[in-house]
């Protein structure tokens, strides 16, 4: 399987679980991560002031990233590099808005070279990205997705940089769903119940609950719960250690909300849902 990021740290914010348990049961888990996170905003007060992360945070980044995956258990990287668009507030699709050169402006044709002919050396039975919205108006989390979608049809099409390889079309692609309003409500009941400080009540109250969820599949990672707040923290410029993200102990995520969320988008096979794995309905042999 083949997890489609925008920047290094989402591998650790969204279904980190989820990888490190397929990693851990044997299967080939690869990522793939479109920008080199050159615009992330340094987020950890102890590194804020420090010149040479400021001169260098791609390099920075990069070997967060490599500490993550080695934490997660995953060896199959693919770095493609584009340049970080920047995050923009409120933003509606506007690309002029941005650098030329950012990701999110590289024409499809460009990030179909770089990507179409990993999809067919790797072969992955099931893609995961993120929805149409890219999970939240990132530009390039929105990239992420359009070039996710073109790279999966383009792999598919015999005609298309036929010197690239045979063919090959993942059975499945699924929507990461890492923030789902179940997850935060459950989450928050807890919270209160134990008297414990939680960062989603204000996010809760903003929800826009008009717009289905529309969750298919539910991975139980409750052994990995500790293991990938270890791989959020790795990337150290990203986070704050003491900021609302490690605010909810590990022990109560496991309990109360053991898994990580993906939505179906596509399949050439016929599952039962709700799913439970990844690799329902597909002939795979288990490790």
């Amino acid at each position: 399987m083949m997890f489609l990021h925008a920047h290094p740290d989402d591998e650790s914010s969204k279904g980190a679980g989820t990888m490190a348990r397929y990693a851990k049961e044997g299967y080939r888990v690869s990522v793939l991560t479109f920008t080199d996170g050159g615009q992330g905003e340094i987020l950890n007060p102890a590194m804020a002031d420090e010149p040479d992360v400021l001169e260098n945070l791609v390099e920075v980044r990069k070997g967060e990233l490599a500490e993550a995956l080695r934490l997660l258990g995953v060896t199959d990287h693919f770095d493609i590099g584009f340049p970080d668009s920047g995050y923009v507030k409120d933003f509606d699709g506007d690309g002029s808005v941005l650098t030329d050169d950012c990701f999110y402006n590289v024409p499809m044709a460009d990030v179909l070279e770089r990507v179409v002919p990993i999809i067919r050396r790797t072969r992955p039975q099931v893609l995961v990205t993120y929805d149409e919205r890219g999970g939240y108006p990132h530009p390039d989390h929105i990239r992420t997705h359009t070039a996710t979608m073109a790279a999966w049809r383009a792999a598919a099409d015999p005609s298309f940089m036929p010197e690239a390889g045979p063919a090959w079309r993942a059975s499945k692609v699924y929507y990461q769903m890492t923030f789902t309003y179940r997850r935060l409500t459950m989450l928050q009941a807890e919270c209160e119940v134990r008297g414990i400080e939680s960062p989603f009540r204000e996010w809760i109250d903003g929800w826009d609950t008009s717009r289905a969820e529309r969750i298919t599949t539910s991975i139980d990672v409750s052994e990995y719960v500790g293991l990938r707040g270890q791989a959020l923290r790795a990337h150290r410029t990203q986070v704050d250690p003491t900021g609302n993200w490690f605010k909810v102990p590990d022990d109560l995520v496991a309990e109360i909300y053991p898994w990580e969320d993906f939505r179906l988008a596509h399949s050439e096979v016929a599952t039962d849902k709700p799913e439970d794995d990844l690799f329902a309905g597909l002939s795979v042999t288990r490790p």
